[in-house]
């Protein structure tokens, strides 16, 4: 071997590939904690081991929107938001049913400030529009779910192949538009009863074409919101 011409190829390539430092290649804190929540989910998963779980008590945390709290809840106690430092964060409660006027209970969160606790934004949100036409509805629709990106929660009301009513899940995965699907991960939307207890299925990178969620929730008096990690979160000191 020509050692010679070996060493002055090994430093062109060193020149050619770019070097990318540990900070470069480091997640923000908003990064880190989103893979800290999603981790959560995927131990959970990993753990059901395919089997279900009892989510039927207002206390089992694979009822699904105790799923997402307690994900969250996992990961939270580290971080901070950098305008709230000394603040704890919270994740908010469905808006009661009693709160909810002109649609159904379980599209919408409770409207807690973040200077309580709460480093969730609106990103986006539907609603369906009586005064415009289905398909119109369903355009909207489908613009909104194109907005979901990995680290997002998602709550709806909405009547799909598994269930009717309000449903909570986290997003695994941006929106792909090559495919025209979503990733997510949830408890309880599969899942069925044994001796009048309900159980359900813990699910991780489940993957549907939007227009399935579209179906579910574009309908009278149904919606969907997309809830996401405000910028400033930190590591708490």
């Amino acid at each position: 071997m020509n050692w010679k011409r070996f060493l002055i190829l090994s430093a062109v390539l060193l020149l050619l590939c770019p070097v990318v430092s540990a900070e470069e290649n480091a997640l923000t804190p908003r990064e880190q904690m989103i893979e800290d929540i999603l981790a959560e989910a995927k131990s959970l998963f990993d753990e059901a081991g395919g089997r279900s779980r009892r989510a039927h008590y207002s206390g089992d945390i694979y009822v699904c929107k105790n799923f997402t709290v307690h994900c969250f809840k996992a990961a939270s106690e580290k971080y901070r938001m950098e305008e709230f430092a000394d603040v704890e964060l919270v994740i908010p409660d469905n808006l009661p049913r009693e709160e909810c006027k002109e649609y159904v209970y379980g599209m919408e969160w409770k409207d807690i400030p973040a200077q309580d606790g709460n480093p969730f934004y609106v990103a986006a949100a539907f609603r369906y529009d009586p005064n415009l036409s289905k398909k119109e509805n369903q355009q909207l629709a489908r613009e909104f779910m194109m907005q979901c990106r990995r680290g997002d929660y998602f709550q709806m009301a909405a009547n799909y192949y598994y269930g009717v009513g309000a449903h909570s899940m986290m997003i695994s995965g941006d929106y792909n538009p090559e495919t025209d699907t979503i990733l997510w991960t949830d408890s309880n939307m599969k899942g069925g009863k044994k001796d009048g207890i309900r159980y359900g299925y813990v699910q991780y990178d489940a993957e549907k074409d939007i227009d399935w969620f579209v179906d579910a929730f574009c309908r009278k008096k149904y919606g969907a919101t997309i809830y996401r990690l405000r910028d400033d979160i930190i590591v708490k000191e």
